[in-house]
């Protein structure tokens, strides 16, 4: 939920409007026919973002790294299976995992050194949310990818609690490290808390410091260390069955209940204690609520001393009676506790839908649905609209990383592996994203053209083109129009070429419109600036012939602007003006041909104070030169040719 600060719900209407990743909310007022009180408006629009952890600095971390193991999670091969495909899986998995830990620690810190308390808590909020996502994926690790059988299942399940349980190290190293450590006043609940960890090395160490400290109980401590030297587990790498198991632990249950009925440890109730939790009561147990802190841990608890070759099957039963005997009826469970429950039913799809409303982001049910879509767990659960959950969920995550100026590079990734939609997303996506620089619009067009985005490109171009024009950085906008493409735009910047050379009497960009090559052929006025230069080139190398070939062409294929036919024909007054005949007799009649076309039909000169203007006065004197000098070529023409054919 999100307050708009300044906004009188009372008074006013509320107008908003959706975008990719933000919504636009504002204040409105519909016009009703009776009169209104007139109150102070809100005149601001306020953005409500979808996603803001995408602007936690900490949170850019995970989302960056955990892209790698993404992309790396696609490209396992298919083909591997059993064995070699689970280890590849459950490493894969180990790895997310990692970047949520180290993500969390760094949180962490940052929360410590805060100075602002509101930021301190905020910053404690999104460690709490990182402590529980690693705490799911852990659990979700252990019943669906991992899918450790009867007895591994237990030494799992131990381990997570352990890893998550983090209050130990803490007491550890507070009793342990002081002078007299069973003088300690958390001595006992250390011990306790070894044992209700299954860590009963730790606490036959704990005891042995007791009985070195008080001789009257000193046998008593040895009895409860050989019970707790001589419980049966099964570990790894063991080779007895599950039977003999069994059997063992029957046995040994039983020598512990033998020595509580013969009252062993009856003289201190510290040791009784710890009898009673070897033994799986659960009354000793919720006795250690504090110690224990959630009903998770209990239930491991239990599970060790009661059950220890639970079978995954019948995890949701003692699961479900674990959380209803340690809450008791007091409380009713947190959206936390209605995750790992589901999980403990192997209900996947509820743990994706629990995770999705009670997280902040679509970080987690992402990256987790499309590992265990890789573990063929998803397959089956196809949505309405055509896509699965899997993609439905990565499509989600990429949208929210489009809302960030940098994290949209990402995003394009996860498009990519999006099969149904992901290409219809991205074409969306990408025409949003603000071409700031022109090193940014680069990226874009790159990442457009290796998808042969061939609309988005052209849209790109255009873009950039636009923005060069109105830089006046003609080059680099011939150049986008050329790439994309367009011979509308590309006849705009040739015609801005063309006047830019009218008014300074130079090309700019000399370099690009010499290697047009075939591109000059996108429109004719492109061609005719392609053309044109190569007429200036050949001028300057003294190649009198082609240069008036070529600038006889322009204006005879009727290639070159109307409007640009004065420039052509003043540029071949020079040539005309030569020692030696350039233009042939024929030549000559077609440029003369095309002067009168220019002329006739030409307004009459305009007077100003009955006078006419300098302008009106220079085209005047240009066309007499112009008809002056073709007359004298023609004449010189004519006498050579005839010349030529006499001899």
């Amino acid at each position: 939920m999100h307050f708009i600060p300044g906004v009188n719900s009372k008074k006013r209407q509320m107008c908003f409007d959706w975008g990719p990743g933000e919504m636009l909310v504002c204040e409105t007022l519909f016009k009703k026919k009776e009169k209104e009180e007139k109150v102070p408006g809100c005149p601001l629009i306020y953005i409500v973002r979808k996603d803001i952890d995408v602007y936690s600095r900490i949170l850019r971390k995970l989302f960056n790294e955990s892209h790698g193991i993404f992309v790396g999670l696609q490209k396992i091969e298919e083909e591997s299976t059993g064995k070699s495909r689970k280890a590849q899986l459950v490493r894969v998995s180990k790895n997310y995992r990692s970047v949520i830990r180290a993500c969390m620690e760094e949180m962490h810190q940052v929360a410590i050194a805060a100075q602002d308390p509101i930021c301190g808590r905020q910053y404690s909020s999104q460690v709490s949310i990182l402590s529980a996502m690693e705490l799911i994926w852990n659990l979700c690790e252990i019943l669906f990818i991992e899918v450790a059988p009867a007895g591994p299942l237990l030494l799992h399940l131990l381990d997570w609690v352990r890893l998550h349980v983090c209050e130990m190290d803490g007491l550890s190293a507070d009793v342990l490290g002081s002078e007299n450590p069973n003088k300690h006043e958390n001595f006992w609940n250390l011990a306790t808390l070894f044992v209700l960890q299954g860590r009963l090395d730790e606490a036959r160490q704990m005891l042995s410091k007791e009985a070195d400290a008080n001789p009257a109980s000193a046998s008593m401590c040895r009895v409860l260390g050989d019970l707790m030297r001589t419980m049966p587990i099964l570990s790894p790498g063991n080779t007895q069955t599950l039977t003999e198991l069994e059997l063992k632990w029957q046995h040994w249950h039983e020598e512990c209940e033998r020595h509580l009925q013969d009252g062993t440890f009856a003289s201190n109730p510290h040791l009784e204690s710890l009898c009673k939790i070897m033994l799986g009561d659960d009354n000793a147990l919720l006795e250690q609520k504090e110690l224990l802190s959630n009903w998770y841990h209990f239930l491991v608890t239990r599970l060790l001393y009661s059950h220890p070759t639970v079978k995954p099957i019948e995890l949701h039963f003692y699961a479900q009676s674990s959380l209803d005997l340690f809450l008791g009826g007091d409380s009713s469970p947190e959206p936390l506790d209605n995750i790992l429950m589901a999980a403990f039913e192997f209900d996947i799809h509820q743990v994706i839908k629990e995770c999705s409303i009670a997280l902040s982001n679509w970080w987690f049910v992402a990256h987790l649905t499309d590992l265990l879509d890789h573990c063929k767990l998803l397959h089956s659960h196809n949505l309405y609209f055509g896509s699965n959950m899997r993609e439905f969920l990565l499509l989600e995550y990429a949208s929210g990383l489009f809302a960030h100026h940098s994290l949209w590079q990402l995003g394009v990734d996860y498009f990519d592996h999006c099969p149904e939609l992901g290409r219809v997303y991205l074409e969306l996506h990408i025409e949003r994203i603000p071409l700031n620089t022109e090193q940014k619009a680069l990226k874009v067009l790159r990442i457009c053209e290796r998808r042969q985005m061939t609309e988005q490109v052209r849209s790109i171009c255009k873009i950039l083109a636009m923005k060069a024009v109105c830089n006046n950085r003609l080059g680099s906008a011939l150049s986008w129009s050329i790439r994309a493409k367009d011979a509308a735009f590309a006849t705009l910047v040739s015609d801005r070429f063309l006047k830019d050379y009218c008014e300074r009497g130079s090309f700019s960009d000399l370099d690009l419109i010499d290697n047009l090559g075939p591109a000059m052929m996108l429109s004719d006025r492109l061609t005719f600036l392609g053309k044109y230069r190569e007429f200036h080139r050949l001028y300057g190398e003294k190649r009198f012939a082609d240069a008036a070939s070529l600038l006889l062409s322009l204006m005879t294929s009727q290639i070159a602007p109307r409007s640009f036919w004065m420039t052509l024909l003043t540029d071949a007054l020079p040539l005309l003006e030569q020692k030696q005949v350039i233009f042939a007799a024929e030549q000559t009649y077609e440029l003369m041909q095309c002067l009168e076309d220019l002329t006739v039909g030409r307004p009459e000169p305009r007077k100003l104070g009955g006078q006419r203007s300098q302008e009106d006065d220079v085209e005047t004197t240009k066309v007499e030169m112009l008809r002056l000098a073709l007359a004298r070529n023609l004449a010189r023409a004519i006498v050579k040719e005839g010349t030529l054919e006499g001899s």
